[in-house]
């Protein structure tokens, strides 16, 4: 067997750990939690919208809204198919939606509008 050099592609050093085997417990665990995540995030968008016209003065339900359709877009194919289709239907919502937003849950930019 010859000897391979390193090409630069993965760092080495003292401080560098190897890669760790993929547990099959935390993938299974992952698995069961993931559905539960998105169906929190649902209720929670949900629950955001009588909070947001109970506290008209104090802006409570959109932290609520925001963290559920986090929860939603990034747990749930379903979730983020709709969310995407009323994007698609509704424009004008993805332009009140920061960028960040947009990249935490959709993966991708905001659409240019111009």
């Amino acid at each position: 067997m010859r000897d391979i050099e390193p090409t630069g592609d993965r760092p080495e050093g003292p401080d560098v750990e190897p890669a760790k085997a993929v547990s099959w417990i935390g993938i299974g665990l992952f698995l069961l939690v993931r559905p539960f995540l998105a169906l929190i995030g649902f209720v929670l968008i949900l629950l955001s919208i009588p909070v947001g016209v109970a506290t008209p003065f104090l802006p409570i339900g959109l932290p609520i809204g925001i963290l559920g359709v986090v929860l939603l877009g990034r747990n749930s194919r379903w979730g983020k198919r709709w969310m995407e289709a009323i994007l698609a239907r509704y424009p004008g919502t993805e332009r009140l939606a920061p960028n960040w937003l947009m990249r935490l849950v959709f993966k991708r930019d905001k659409t240019r509008f111009e």
